[in-house]
């Protein structure tokens, strides 16, 4: 896994202090072929952390990364079916790093309609909202498993050897969309 800034002992009270990037969001007019039930939002990238999650009914793919370097990291996969546990292991994720948002992977077809996994996915980060009580954000995961494992391909992992890793490898191709276009970003 690449190096990356540990901001995890930083002081709380300091964390705190700084505006997160879901506060001042300037509310805009969802792209054409976007979903029109959500608003598109751009929030200044300020200082914190942000979680990923590549939400999946099997697995879900976890990335980290911070806003003043815009740039995401694999981080784990939860690889739990029952949502007791996942949520359980997603509060300490949470408790670890200490995010001031959250940005999950919206699955749609390739002409950016819904398809099965999508009311699934936004349930999903409707929960993650209710349960911690931060900014959700919904970014496009279109063609994010294929980067997911070219990028792993390039690291010489291949097949059946992808399988634990993907999903992290997914979130963080999620998360690195999002830092390179915040204004393509939904709120929650």
């Amino acid at each position: 896994m690449p190096d990356m800034p540990d901001d995890r002992g930083q002081n709380t009270e300091d964390r705190e202090q700084k505006p997160c990037c879901g506060e001042a969001a300037n509310i805009r007019q969802p792209a054409q072929g976007a979903d029109k039930n959500l608003p598109s939002v751009f929030c200044p990238l300020s200082s914190g952390t942000l979680l990923a999650f590549d939400f999946g009914t099997r697995r879900i793919g976890i990335a980290v990364g911070n806003t003043l370097l815009r740039r995401a990291n694999p981080l784990t996969t939860i690889d739990d079916e029952k949502t007791d546990a996942r949520f359980a292991k997603i509060a300490a994720l949470l408790a670890e790093w200490q995010p001031c948002a959250l940005v999950v992977g919206l699955p749609v077809n390739d002409d950016g309609t819904p398809h099965e996994l999508t009311a699934l996915c936004r349930r999903f980060a409707n929960r993650l909202k209710g349960r911690f009580d931060l900014p959700v954000i919904l970014v496009d995961e279109r063609y994010t498993s294929h980067s997911a494992s070219a990028a792993l391909n390039e690291q010489g992992i291949h097949g059946r050897e992808q399988k634990k890793l993907i999903d992290q490898y997914a979130a963080q191709q999620i998360l690195q969309a999002y830092f390179d276009e915040p204004t393509a970003g939904l709120i929650v």
